[in-house]
């Protein structure tokens, strides 16, 4: 591993609130959307009280639909239980900078009830659970996102007076790997990359995709946690500083008809007892250079893969990324090297690990992450054998498909004893319930394709 900045100490931030360097410190929690909820503190008091005591939240953060809208069908937040509070409780390990708002350190929570048990339902409570089962078998998870966005000259407000209609891309043509096109914006990419690195992201590259506008910028791998913590944080940073240069900015599954916004999940497992070893690494006597390991946690992620599509692709428009021919998956299938699979195999010796290509940049990184580390589990529980890889195109191959819909996938989600085992109860009606006020939504709208073809021709 490569070291990281590490993260402030409390002494650190006492001294530069004292300097007056620091005036405020935002304690936030990462919501279903996988969105950073919470407040801004004077620095002072949050020394003086938050930092020993917490804050407190509406719960209603956890039940809500993206537009901030109160709805029912949610069992821990209602009107009928008074939409209380739960507790944010920071965690001092996630303490930083935040380089892009002057004098502001941040800091991620977790969230909890009035009698000190966490909240099951929440995103990053999720994945601790999921990461702790792993302990028990003495492995740690390690994970890359790979998120990309779709730049426009457009503010925020004016694509949203336009309607997010004739918005003006950052580059006119595809600009996949070209130097040319990422020059054009290297700007506002290198002032992302250099305030993430300054807030204790280790920053890989940049490059141009193939969408007209579209970017996208890579950070090196780490612990699961801190991985999904600081992909919430550089998403939320993104469009903050892409706001303060005049443009905006899209992570959106599917923004056009064109290439969608990926965020390709990368994950290994190394051994607590034996840090830097990875266990996914086999001998040369094991085929493919896989681990038993490896090969019984591969086998998991395909037995689990449409059952957990709902935390991979969370939304309405996920779904339209999977496409034929898109380099967004359509099979669940596995292969090395192989881009048309949803589960790429890549690497060898200690870089061995495997790809997830089915979430989009609309993607809840804490959820998806534990989807990928449940299954995995459930794989190594049951010795699952892996099947063949697709060796050609699985496009054309005869594979079980992705769900197509955000309905297909919450019905598989819904009646999985997969999903009910490795998260419980409530945690699947939970998860259930966001993709029905989605749904429900989303079919009592009147859209513009509706409009396009019925307005005069029906």
């Amino acid at each position: 591993m490569a070291d990281r900045t590490p993260p402030l100490g409390v002494e650190e931030l006492t001294s530069l609130v004292e300097s007056g360097e620091i005036d405020t410190v935002v304690l936030a929690f990462p919501d279903m959307q996988g969105r950073l909820q919470g407040k801004r503190f004077a620095a002072r008091f949050f020394l003086d009280e938050v930092l020993a005591h917490g804050t407190e939240g509406c719960n209603y953060l956890l039940a809500v639909d993206t537009e901030m809208n109160t709805v029912d069908g949610y069992e821990m937040s209602s009107w009928d239980r008074g939409y209380g509070d739960f507790a944010m409780h920071a965690d001092l390990s996630t303490l930083r900078r935040v380089p892009w708002n002057d004098g502001t350190a941040m800091l991620i929570a977790d969230l909890a009830w009035n009698d000190a048990s966490p909240v099951v339902a929440a995103p990053r409570q999720i994945l601790r659970r999921q990461l702790d089962r792993l302990a028990e078998l003495g492995y740690s998870a390690h994970v890359g996102t790979e998120l990309e966005f779709i730049v426009f000259k457009d503010t925020y407000e004016q694509a949203w007076d336009a309607g997010y209609k004739n918005l003006t891309p950052a580059n006119q043509y595809n600009i996949d790997y070209s130097v040319l096109g990422t020059g054009r914006i290297e700007p506002l990419l290198r002032r992302i990359r250099n305030d993430m690195a300054a807030a204790g992201l280790v920053v890989e590259s940049a490059k141009g995709e193939c969408n007209p506008g579209q970017h996208e910028i890579v950070f090196r791998y780490d612990e699961a946690l801190v991985t999904c913590d600081q992909h919430a944080i550089y998403k939320t940073g993104a469009k903050e500083i892409a706001a303060q240069e005049g443009v905006s900015l899209t992570f959106m599954a599917k923004f056009n008809e064109r290439e969608g916004n990926s965020c390709h999940i990368h994950l290994s497992l190394q051994s607590i007892d034996q840090p830097g070893t990875n266990v996914m690494a086999g001998t040369s006597d094991d085929p493919g250079g896989m681990s038993p390991v490896m090969r019984h946690f591969l086998a998991g992620q395909l037995a689990a893969l449409r059952d957990f599509s709902l935390l991979y692709a969370p939304n309405i428009n996920s779904y339209k990324r999977f496409q034929p021919g898109s380099f967004a998956p359509t099979a669940a299938a596995w292969g090395y090297d192989n881009r048309t699979c949803a589960l790429r195999v890549v690497g060898h010796g200690r870089s061995m690990r495997f790809e997830n290509r089915l979430p989009g940049g609309d993607v809840n990184p804490h959820l998806a992450v534990a989807a990928l580390v449940a299954a995995g589990l459930y794989g190594i529980e049951q010795k699952l054998e892996l099947p063949e890889e697709c060796t050609g195109n699985a496009y054309t191959g005869e594979y079980e498909h992705v769900p197509t819909t955000l309905r297909e996938a919450a019905e598989l989600w819904e009646n999985s004893p997969i999903a009910k085992a490795a998260f419980g109860d409530e945690v699947v009606a939970h998860y259930r319930n966001m993709a029905r006020v989605e749904l429900d939504a989303f079919d009592a709208a009147v859209t513009d394709w509706e409009l396009r073809r019925s307005f005069e021709r029906l």
